[in-house]
């Protein structure tokens, strides 16, 4: 656990966080968008993601591309992911969930997300 409540983290460092534990080469900046939208939804907040992360090296912009830069730094499955039994409903598609994901960042939670959503989203489909 991060000890780091909803009503504190911080929106844009978790956004950039998730942008550099992609496991992808490249990916669209609709793909890219995809993924922030389960941290938030408000576009102001998402077009700021980018551009820190951009400016902070975590991630190239070309060419309508999202490229992140931090190959290596991985969300381990096993040290990264926490497994709830629960009623959820998945962060990503909506649906219904028993068992939810939740990915443990520096700078808060992530989730919860059902099995094959988590992979969606941290670039493992």
């Amino acid at each position: 656990m991060t000890g780091v409540s909803d009503d504190e983290r911080d929106p844009v460092a978790l956004g950039v966080e998730l942008l550099a534990h992609l496991e992808v080469e490249s990916l669209s900046v609709a793909e890219a968008m995809d993924r922030i939208e389960t941290v938030t939804t408000n576009p102001g907040v998402q077009r700021e993601i980018l551009d820190i992360a951009a400016m902070r090296g975590v991630i190239d912009r070309e060419d309508g591309l999202v490229r992140p830069t931090s190959g290596g730094t991985y969300v381990s499955f096993e040290a990264d992911v926490d497994v709830r039994e629960g009623d959820f409903s998945c962060e990503r598609c909506g649906a219904a969930i028993t068992t939810g994901h939740f990915v443990q960042f520096d700078s808060g939670e992530l989730g919860p997300f059902g099995s094959t959503c988590i992979r969606k989203v941290l670039g493992r489909e």
